[in-house]
């Protein structure tokens, strides 16, 4: 079901769904193995599709930390309000990860801890992917992450334009293979810098 779902998607929506099938559950839990669950109270997803990681994040948060997730296509936002329909602290949005700052205010989020991004950079216009990072680093905790994956190494310029990226790895267990990019804010004079430049 899942598969016929994705292929549907992706031959409609190809620029915003980016992947035929969706991520493996290795990808998963390579994307989530830094996360540090016990310290987390506010958790943002981008682009959760059919909930392969939110399964993940609800399952080892705490009961009373929040999470957030931003799904712009309107097939998968339905599927995710009726998957997750009985789940506390969970809010489900269906829009663009351009308007997180919106959103982190309407759900009274202070910041994120974590923000866990499954959007295909490669393939979004580099507007719309230069905005969902400059407003992502604006609610990232100080000492919080944004963990991303991509298919290929195409986009680490434009992500290091606003993250360091302080780890890659690779997973071969998903169709096609991704990189799982762990990043960090950057001091806050070196990112003026680097924005300036």
């Amino acid at each position: 079901m899942k598969f016929f779902l994705f292929l549907f998607q992706y031959i409609t929506n190809p620029r915003s769904v980016g992947a035929i099938l969706p991520s493996s559950q290795f990808l998963g839990d390579k994307m989530l193995e830094t996360v540090d669950f016990q310290k987390s109270e506010y958790i943002v997803e981008f682009g959760p599709g059919t909930g392969i990681f939110t399964e993940k994040l609800l399952k080892k948060r705490k009961p009373s930390t929040i999470i957030l997730l931003v799904e712009h296509n309107k097939t998968f936002y339905s599927v995710l309000k009726e998957k997750f329909k009985e789940e506390q602290n969970l809010f489900i949005i269906n829009g663009s990860a351009e308007d997180i700052e919106q959103y982190a205010k309407e759900y009274d989020l202070p910041y994120a801890d974590y923000v866990i991004s499954g959007l295909p950079f490669a393939s979004l216009p580099k507007e719309v992917s230069t905005r969902i990072l400059q407003h992502t680093s604006n609610i990232l905790k100080e000492n919080g992450r944004f963990i991303t994956f991509q298919y290929t190494g195409f986009k680490k310029g434009l992500i290091q334009q606003f993250f360091q990226i302080s780890e890659v790895k690779k997973e071969m267990r998903n169709m096609p293979p991704a990189y799982v990019f762990s990043c960090k804010p950057y001091d806050t004079s070196i990112a003026e810098d680097r924005h300036n430049d």
